[in-house]
């Protein structure tokens, strides 16, 4: 029996994976890197298993990232999804996580190096984390904006933009609590010839 629970139990927490933060316990208050924060036992799911669970999950997901109000995303479960199944992400706290782009990032699959994409283009990728226990926890709304040539040079013209379950922000590169984006960007650093962009797994890419 899968139960739906909320995010970040407190028996579930290790490491913040990203930002190096370790951490013995989290509560549902919990504000500083939660995002990150890796899950020890996570499930082995099929596709199969894991593509069921995003099923069930979608419309909880939908309504409460819109809780946040962010008119770039509002209909990202509309877009264009690069994955055949939910995969394993160990930049996002080992969570399962989809990837999303809108239709001015139509050429997001297919960059090489060198290649950029348009202002305009918006990634979204969601989360959830399943556990060993058959527990599933909604998980965070990452959102990468490309802004306007020159707008934001220190993230190669990037926006991060983190929502939580609820709704509520947990920061964005142009606006609220901008310094707990730092990191996302020195993650992103490592495809800097991709223009900052990672992709799918070879195993979980969509054949289009």
């Amino acid at each position: 029996m899968i139960k739906f629970i909320g995010e970040f139990p407190t028996t579930l927490v290790s490491v913040c994976v990203i930002a190096g933060i370790s951490a013995t316990s989290v509560n549902s208050e919990s504000t500083v890197h939660d995002a990150h924060i890796a899950i020890e036992n996570s499930a082995v799911l099929t596709k199969q298993e894991a593509n069921q669970i995003y099923l069930d999950l979608m419309d909880r997901m939908r309504t409460g990232y819109a809780s946040a109000q962010l008119d770039i995303v509002s209909n990202y479960q509309d877009w264009p999804k690069y994955n055949d199944a939910p995969y394993i992400s160990a930049t996002h706290g080992q969570r399962y996580v989809n990837s999303y782009a809108n239709k001015m990032a139509r050429d997001y699959g297919t960059l090489n190096d060198g290649d950029t994409l348009p202002a305009g283009s918006v990634l979204a990728k969601d989360s959830i984390t399943v556990t060993d226990e058959d527990h599933i926890f909604p998980g965070a709304l990452f959102v990468m904006e490309k802004l306007p040539d020159g707008a934001h040079p220190q993230t190669g013209d990037w926006r991060y933009v983190m929502v939580m379950p609820d709704g509520s922000l947990f920061g964005d590169t142009i606006g609220s609590r901008s310094q707990e984006m730092v990191y996302c960007h020195e993650c992103h650093e490592a495809v800097a010839s991709r223009d900052y962009t990672f992709f799918v797994p070879s195993d979980h890419r969509l054949t289009k």
